[in-house]
């Protein structure tokens, strides 16, 4: 559930961000094109670092060894 959640939460941001660069950076089309594209490639790239860290918790590489002291 938390994950999609929080990927919905990061589709939202990322429709409002490039929204908000449509509003306040309006200097012709192909200066719009980058920042749209600059936008959506960092809310992706943010995004897939969650997953990745989400993801990595949920099963771990390196398993704990708890030392038996005596």
């Amino acid at each position: 559930m938390g994950f999609f959640v929080t990927t919905l939460i990061f589709i939202m941001v990322g429709i409002i961000a490039s929204l908000m660069v449509r509003i306040c950076c309006n200097r012709g089309p192909s200066a719009n094109l980058l920042h749209l594209t600059l936008v959506i490639t960092a809310t992706a790239c943010c995004w897939i670092m969650w997953a990745i860290v989400y993801l990595a918790q949920m099963n771990p590489l390196i398993v704990p060894i708890l030392n038996e002291v005596e």
